[in-house]
């Protein structure tokens, strides 16, 4: 099946606990790469996010960016500075003995000294976050990677087009190539009984022999082999484009293989238009080999 490997998905899920926000991108590497990015309270749900990355992508570098905002208020921390408070109870015990201030200190008093108390927030991941934020953020990366799925489905669907066209010209290609070098095989049969016939005419040679070396030497630019096996080439072509599979690297085999029979058949074929053939064939396959570095 033809995937692209460039995508793009971002999403927020909000709800009454929290809001969770999802990023994934998508791009092309020879394996797969996962990175994540999280907060270190989501720190025991990688393993799940990895995993749920996994089960979407083959191949590929894919980055995943977590957020999450608790919509509860964190709750307070108050510490008490106890030197400073030791200090003043023994500094106030003096004062009564002499008579400078009466009664004991009161919880007012603390809060009108700021050296006393410390009020602040609790720090970010101070507390471990509730079960159902974390299957919040499993349901929502599970969104996510089938938004990027789709996207990734739909850019294959355009690769698959460009394919098509490109496979149906090779296809083309190939039975030109066939036909210009099977006539030019014929062509130099004739080429060589001609010249035989000229060196031939004052001297007596078994002529049945030597149409035998004619033919064995016009075999050799014979490319009925490298073309069956090119054409082979394109049904599995087809056969893995249509499959279920992630094929990226099936192709890029087939298009390594495909461009073998190529180069064989340019070394051995003779005839009018062949080596134009070549050429334009060489293209093709290098255009599509281009191209199939983006597929999954």
């Amino acid at each position: 099946m033809i995937k692209s490997m460039t995508g793009f998905a971002s999403l927020t899920q909000e709800d009454e606990t929290s809001a969770i926000g999802v990023t994934i991108r998508a791009v092309n590497h020879r394996y797969l790469d996962v990175q994540l990015r999280m907060p270190a309270s989501l720190s025991d749900r990688e393993a799940a996010v990895r995993a749920a990355v996994q089960r979407h992508i083959a191949r590929g570098r894919v980055e995943v960016s977590l957020s999450v905002q608790l919509r509860t208020a964190p709750a307070p921390v108050v510490e008490l500075n106890a030197p400073f408070v030791t200090a003043l109870q023994g500094a106030l015990a003096q004062a009564r003995q002499s008579g400078l201030v009466e009664g004991a200190l009161a919880p007012g008093d603390l809060l009108r000294l700021p050296a006393a108390l410390t009020i602040r927030e609790q720090a970010a991941g101070g507390e471990a976050l509730p079960a159902s934020v974390h299957q919040a953020v499993t349901a929502a990366v599970e969104r996510a990677l089938g938004d990027l799925d789709r996207m990734r489905t739909h850019e294959g669907a355009q690769l698959r087009l460009d394919f098509a066209a490109r496979r149906a010209t090779l296809a083309s290609l190939i039975e030109q190539l066939a036909d210009a070098a099977a006539a030019g095989r014929h062509a130099l049969e004739a080429r060589l009984h001609e010249r035989v016939r000229e060196l031939t005419t004052d001297v007596q040679i078994d002529r049945a022999i030597l149409a035998q070396e004619i033919v064995r030497t016009a075999a050799r630019s014979d490319i009925s082999e490298e073309v069956t096996r090119f054409r082979a080439h394109l049904v599995h072509w087809d056969t893995l484009s249509d499959g279920d599979e992630p094929c990226g690297r099936k192709l890029d085999f087939l298009l390594q293989e495909m461009n073998r029979e190529i180069n064989t058949i340019g070394s051995k074929a003779d005839g009018l238009g062949v080596s134009e053939r070549i050429v334009d064939a060489k293209a093709e396959l290098e255009k599509l080999r281009e191209q199939v570095q983006n597929v999954e």
